[in-house]
């Protein structure tokens, strides 16, 4: 079936694991739900047990069908296994898993609150209560109404879905000027767009709204709205910015969100959710609200509710979209500073590769020539990921590029460690193994608290790296000496990160330094490639999709003498 738009798109409410919330417009048929993009998913879920090939949302008219692609735990719609079932409103969507993606089908279709202004009005046309020049006047505000419940499904910036909304409530109510309140730190509300007649703006510091009209409102959890000051309540009647502002009509419109509830049943019972703000409006000249007015007042608090909150969540995706960005271009700059073709030098071949867990990690690892002729080659591991781990490293990696012009390994890292330790804020430490091969063998190392290499011998595993120093950036008088062991020709090292032997299974059961040992056996004559690919496979299959809380790096090198032909 090919791509084909759609013009009036459903959505998908898409709650991640830690809860955070954003939005997905089905835009495509089919529309492609899985693990990484690659596959061409338009919705990428960020989730190793989630299969490349997930589950397929497809349209026909206003109808959509779910499928499911090949999802390995299945796919659930409402807590049923599904091969492919049709979508409604506010139908749950997941994958099989209890901590993993759930997904919201939401769509525009049949919109209670407008049928029921439709129906209202249908009925005052009728009546012999409401003249005939009040119709055309109420269709004009019905016509507001319906423009302000557009701003639900545009992707305009907040601030301008706010100006606009506020526009239209000054517009419906005739009002003089109108201000939406938000909450503050402090428990109290400030101001965040006021308006005057004709969408002017008015400065938030000129704009004094009755604090009692707001409370009322607050307590009652329902809209005030009062035509004529001089005959409303004498709390309200003697309030100071009435008397002082000279008010005769105030409007005041608390908002609140719909509950985010699984079952259409709990939102029906539950109709109030987060309090998001209120719209207050007045007017030095008394109102005169028909009843049809104030219908289309009753409608506009449910619809700015819920075009405030979806104005959020608009905001909140393109937030998170600017930080993948961001991260992207991290990872980018990241992954360019690792080494690509490894070369072959004279008595060494070498291949590695890093797996972030996060879009970034903290794990690095290179391998670079000696002024004097000797191979260099190292693999770290910086406390903590994200962000702040990789900024670390990259730190990390351009400090020790200075070991290619012969500066003393040993006083290289205590330096690193003083630096790490005076800057203590930083809160990061950082495990490494370093390693000089030269043509006869002879392997200088220090290890600076990381977990100790393998080496590959003749058919057999050996573990001959039993010095170990402390991690840099952690005790600032830690000291570092270089070690030396010998390496035989076809030796081949395996240096990894923790991530590899704490991979855990679902049940968390981790692959340890055993389960690489079982994945290392027959492999000494593999070339490096094919022994990097076993190891990986090795750990997928024992983790079976679960997510993992640390990156996998590895690094093989394998040493040649002199003699010895080129290929590995």
């Amino acid at each position: 079936m090919r791509n084909v738009p759609a013009s009036n798109d459903a959505v998908l409410e898409v709650v991640a694991p830690d809860g955070s919330r954003s939005i997905a417009r089905i835009s495509e048929s089919p529309f492609l739900i899985g693990r990484g993009g690659e596959t061409g998913n338009h919705l990428n879920l960020n989730d190793r047990r989630i299969s490349r090939l997930g589950a397929a949302i497809l349209r026909k008219g206003n109808r959509y069908r779910l499928e499911d692609r090949g999802q390995r735990w299945g796919v659930f719609v409402n807590g049923e296994k599904i091969e492919s079932c049709a979508l409604e409103e506010g139908s749950l969507i997941t994958f099989g898993l209890t901590d993993s993606y759930e997904l919201i089908f939401h769509t525009s279709e049949g919109d209670t609150s407008i049928q029921d202004i439709f129906t209202r009005i249908e009925g005052m046309s009728q009546s012999k209560n409401e003249s005939e020049t009040t119709v055309p006047g109420g269709l004009r505000k019905l016509n507001l109404l319906l423009e302000a419940t557009m701003l639900l499904h545009a992707q305009l910036p907040l601030e301008s879905v706010l100006g606009t909304m506020l526009d239209h409530a000054v517009a419906v109510t005739d009002a003089d000027r109108g201000v939406l309140l938000e909450r503050d730190s402090s428990g109290g509300f400030r101001v965040r767009v006021a308006r005057g007649k004709g969408g002017v703006r008015l400065s938030p510091e000129s704009f004094v709204p009755s604090q009692t009209a707001v409370g009322q409102a607050m307590e009652r959890r329902s809209s005030i709205i009062t035509e004529d000051l001089a005959r409303a309540d004498f709390k309200l009647q003697a309030a100071q910015s009435v008397v002082a502002q000279r008010l005769r009509a105030v409007v005041a419109i608390p908002l609140y969100a719909m509950p985010l509830s699984r079952t259409m049943e709990t939102r029906v019972e539950d109709h109030r959710g987060e309090f998001l703000g209120l719209i207050y409006l007045d007017s030095r000249r008394p109102a005169a609200f028909s009843k049809l007015d104030r219908q289309i007042l009753d409608a506009l608090a449910m619809e700015a509710g819920g075009i405030l909150d979806n104005a959020r969540l608009v905001e909140r995706e393109r937030q998170r979209q600017r930080m993948d960005q961001e991260l992207s271009i991290a990872r980018n700059v990241q992954q360019a500073l690792l080494p690509r073709g490894f070369r072959d030098f004279p008595h060494a071949v070498a291949t590695g590769i890093n797996l972030p867990c996060l879009t970034v990690g903290g794990d690095y690892f290179d391998v670079f020539p000696m002024s004097d002729g000797r191979t260099a080659f190292l693999i770290a591991d910086v406390s903590g990921k994200g962000l702040g781990a990789a900024l670390l490293s990259t730190m990390l990696q351009g400090a020790l590029s200075a070991m290619t012009i012969g500066v003393d390994p040993a006083r290289l890292m205590e330096h690193l460690n003083c630096f790490l330790c005076e800057h203590a804020e930083v809160e990061r430490y950082a495990t490494m193994f370093f390693g000089v091969l030269d043509s006869s063998g002879r392997l200088d190392f220090i290890n600076a608290g990381h977990p100790p290499p393998l080496i590959l011998r003749r058919g057999e595993i050996a573990e001959p790296f039993h010095e170990t120093s402390f991690p840099v950036g952690l005790i600032p008088a830690a000291e570092y000496a270089v070690s030396s062991v010998t390496l035989e020709p076809c030796d081949t090292l395996v240096l990894f990160s923790d991530g590899v032997t704490e991979a855990m299974d679902p049940d968390e059961e981790m692959f340890g330094r055993a389960g690489l040992l079982e994945a290392l056996k027959g492999q000494q004559e593999a070339p490096l490639d094919q022994l990097q690919k076993t190891i990986l496979d090795s750990v997928d299959a024992f983790t079976r999709g679960a997510s993992q809380a640390d990156d996998i790096t590895l690094l093989l090198v394998r040493y040649r003498a002199a003699a010895q032909a080129a290929a590995p």
